[in-house]
């Protein structure tokens, strides 16, 4: 069904908006907080990031085998769209502490955690078999889309308000202006899925006996499981694109100038994601994985060792981790949505992410105390977990 395509599209358009009018500013804010206490700004970020994501992927699963047991897609797809709109609302609270910053965060996450395996299986059960990678690749489009739009907003805001003494914005009061616009997006999204249509994916033969979705990943095809292997070996060096927007200002550019190359990343990755998408539909998922996997080790290589005198690179560096997110994102999902019994898509969809948000926050945490040890430290170790996973995938193609 086209329509829930397009719904979910939209409102995926309409979340990133909200969310990427922020995110480039947490690291700024964090270190606003805390000033005087710099030292304690990358390993802050590091439990940020990564308690929230980690925490709130444990619900993927959960919410996957919820949807695929009662058979319902779009009410927790709502439901989880709307916790995160309202965890916005917490950041106003951070002046009282940086942990308001983490609820923020963790609410917004569980939200996100909530929505994620039942929207992508709505997507899925939406579509033919053949166009499923398209069809993801259409959604992530339509994520950096609004993300560069989001992007957009906070750059004309922070220019605006730029403190030129600091490179940073003048008080909390800027931070504050884009908390406020951005809970108007998050609520229209919500609004715009009451739309969607349900799917209700048919029971094998009529009810009684009917396969139940099933919790235990040792039941999955064995490419799915060593799938799942390679994304977490992945996943423990892939820490919050925090770290990334924390170096490059680390390098010596200031607020502005960072949150251009991440509206360039989020360009690049919109402009992207459907065609490449839709290249794994035509010339296998693995083989795109592994050129993306590989791209992103170049990229945080290259982050790890450029220099102040060569940071102009950085520029280049940004659109190629968009390309790599445009060519990943949505092959993950439709490889796994592909491999998936049937009465368990969402509950292995949700599996996905929660390995994922596991090891995120193994990541997160690492890298910022890595970063504080030493700055191209997090970025070196993400581009030896590139290769490893690269290999581990060279071995799924060989596979039966």
């Amino acid at each position: 069904m086209q329509r829930n395509l397009l719904v979910t599209g939209w409102a995926s358009f309409l979340t990133d908006v909200s969310t990427e009018m922020i995110y480039p500013l947490l690291q700024a804010f964090v270190a606003m907080i805390l000033s005087g206490r710099r030292a304690l700004v990358g390993p802050v970020l590091g439990i940020i990031e990564g308690t929230s994501e980690s925490t709130a992927s444990l619900l993927k699963v959960f919410s996957g085998y919820y949807s695929d047991r009662v058979r319902a897609r779009k009410a927790p797809t709502i439901a989880g769209y709307s916790v995160s709109a309202c965890a916005k609302t917490l950041l106003f609270l951070a002046s009282h502490g940086w942990y308001f910053v983490l609820l923020s965060r963790l609410f917004d996450r569980v939200g996100k955690g909530i929505r994620t395996a039942p929207r992508d299986a709505l997507i899925s059960e939406s579509v033919p078999a053949t166009q499923q990678g398209a069809a993801f690749g259409f959604q992530r489009a339509m994520d950096f889309a609004g993300a560069t739009a989001g992007v957009a907003i906070c750059y004309l805001v922070s220019l605006r308000h730029l403190d030129h003494s600091t490179g940073t914005l003048r008080d909390l009061g800027a931070f504050y202006l884009l908390f406020g616009l951005s809970v108007i997006p998050a609520f229209a999204a919500v609004c715009l899925l009451f739309f969607a249509n349900e799917t209700r994916p048919a029971l094998d033969d009529g009810g009684a006996h009917a396969s139940r979705p099933s919790l235990d990943y040792r039941e999955y095809d064995r490419k799915l499981q060593l799938f799942f292997l390679a994304h977490l070996v992945f996943t423990l060096g892939n820490s919050s694109n925090q770290f990334l927007l924390l170096r490059s200002m680390d390098l010596g550019f200031a607020l502005p100038s960072v949150i251009l190359m991440y509206l360039a990343h989020n360009l690049s990755s919109a402009l992207l994601s459907r065609y490449l998408g839709g290249l794994s539909d035509r010339v296998g998922r693995i083989g795109v994985l592994m050129t993306g996997y590989l791209l992103y080790g170049i990229v945080y290589g290259s982050f790890g060792l450029i220099t102040e005198s060569s940071s102009a690179l950085l520029w280049a560096f940004w659109v190629l981790y968009g390309i790599y997110y445009a060519m990943t994102e949505g092959a993950e999902k439709a490889l796994v949505a592909e491999l998936a019994p049937e009465e368990s898509r969402a509950t292995a969809l949700g599996f996905f992410q929660t390995i994922e948000g596991i090891a995120l926050f193994v990541s997160s945490v690492l890298a910022g105390f890595l970063f504080s040890l030493a700055p191209a430290a997090p970025f070196i170790f993400g581009a030896i977990t590139s290769v490893s996973t690269a290999a581990i995938l060279m071995q799924i193609r060989r596979g039966p």
